[in-house]
């Protein structure tokens, strides 16, 4: 067997196979051997059909199939062997010729390639890069969040805007009168932070047990059945009889008491020993908020970074032949007539990939077993985060990451995320950086729509 690849221009090139007889002849038959053995033909038992009769039923169609997959097979290897790097697939050239009677085939492939470019990542390429600062508000303001979120509630003596209000509600006539055999429901519990009517939110605001509210529970929750019903404790369908003003007599206020600033909450808000007082409960607080930050500030530079080396680089030289013809094939609603337009759309993503595997390769980017172990720790820790600093034990998070990296699509899916995130690694590295510190607000606005000249 001969194969071999001959360029036809930057982007396009020709694999040529040639096979002869001695290099199927022994496969096709062994396969006969095989169908003979399992096959029986009338008067003969399987194993004992003459080889004769084998070969003249069977024999065109299994040389067909031995000479496609020995072809295939080479052209893959070739691509394989050679680092190829081939877009779509290979496509059979027209002036192939299969007769089966012949010994000797010669088949041809056009295949599409990768543009060879200069991605141009080095020191003359200077990209910017924010470094957000952290001010003393932004820690007191995360301090007092956990403070809450950590928080416990308590009986107060007033109303406060987070308050959960329990008491005695019942129905009134228009003119203010209970009404007779209204709705009176002698346990109930609201939360005016919930309201979705401002005017009905002040009704209870410095309140005090004792006191009566006149408030109207239809106005509170925009009249939704499912939140009415379950303000007055009665069904859906008696809601539209039940629309007007009632009184809440308030018995108890429960307010919720910020975390003070001991052990325990330095446990719970930033893991275990991390801080044994308030000055290191602070640098704790300070270093989490640099570190989502700085993710902040990568993600910002991978913006940035991409429209740079993609202005850089510009437009590549693609083998649309063989893309279009790939396009076809694959894809059941892409036909002739919409592939210019399918093919428009994939194209700014295609240049980017080639771009970035161009910048990968350069840079001797590579994803390892542990970087999918790295992406898959990142997924759980995210995952986790929501449960507090305590669910973040190693071995647990270690245990879901060994799960998620096993899940096939999971496993690709960080493969992908690692080779893009180690490419603007060696980005950043390769390049000159253009530090810039800024606010939380000035770096907000990096990413407000462009107005339009």
């Amino acid at each position: 067997m001969n194969v071999n690849y001959e360029k036809l221009d930057n982007v396009n090139g020709v694999i040529t196979v040639t096979l002869e007889e001695k290099d199927y002849a022994d496969k096709v038959s062994k396969e006969l051997k095989a169908i003979g053995k399992k096959h029986a033909e009338p008067g003969f038992r399987p194993g004992h059909v003459p080889a004769g009769l084998i070969a003249k039923k069977y024999g065109a169609s299994v040389k067909y199939e031995v000479v496609n997959r020995e072809v295939g097979d080479a052209v893959f290897n070739y691509i394989k062997e050679n680092k190829l790097q081939v877009l779509g697939q290979p496509v059979p050239q027209a002036d192939n010729d299969f007769k089966i009677e012949n010994k000797d085939f010669t088949f041809r492939f056009k295949v599409g390639v990768a543009p060879e470019f200069d991605n141009h990542v080095n020191k003359d390429m200077h990209i910017p890069y924010y470094n957000i600062r952290i001010t003393d508000e932004m820690v007191e303001e995360q301090v007092n969040g956990l403070r809450q979120r950590f928080g416990r509630q308590v009986p107060g003596e007033e109303t406060e805007p987070n308050a959960v209000i329990k008491g005695v509600i019942t129905e009134l006539n228009e003119d203010g009168s209970v009404k007779e055999g209204g709705i009176v429901v002698e346990n109930g519990i609201i939360a005016p932070m919930h309201f979705k009517n401002d005017d009905q939110k002040k009704l209870f605001e410095a309140k005090h047990p004792g006191d009566v509210v006149r408030f109207n529970p239809a106005a509170t929750c925009d009249a939704n059945p499912v939140e009415l019903s379950s303000m007055l404790n009665i069904d859906k369908d008696q809601v539209e009889d039940h629309k007007g003003d009632f009184n809440f007599e308030i018995k108890e206020i429960i307010v919720l008491k910020p975390a003070d600033l001991d052990q325990e909450f330095f446990d719970n808000s930033v893991g275990k020993d991390k801080a044994h007082n308030e000055e290191e409960f602070r640098a704790a607080i300070k270093e989490l908020l640099g570190l989502n930050l700085e993710n902040d500030s990568n993600y910002r530079f991978s913006i940035d970074a991409k429209e740079a080396v993609e202005k850089a680089v510009g437009e590549l030289e693609l083998p649309m032949d063989v893309l279009k013809d790939f396009l076809i094939r694959q894809n059941e609603g892409i036909t002739p007539e919409n592939v210019d337009e399918e093919l428009a759309k994939m194209r700014p993503q295609l240049n980017w990939d080639l771009i970035r595997d161009n910048i990968a390769g350069k840079f001797g980017v590579t994803v390892t077993e542990e970087d999918l172990l790295d992406e898959a720790r990142g997924v759980v820790v995210r995952q986790l985060m929501q449960y507090g600093p305590n669910a973040l034990a190693e071995q647990m998070v270690e245990k879901y990451a060994q799960e998620v990296v096993k899940d096939p699509k999971s496993r690709e899916m960080l493969s992908q995320n690692s080779v893009n995130r180690k490419t603007f690694e060696a980005i950043k590295e390769n390049v000159s950086l253009d530090n810039k510190e800024v606010s939380v607000e000035e770096f907000r606005e990096l990413f407000a729509p462009k107005a339009e000249a």
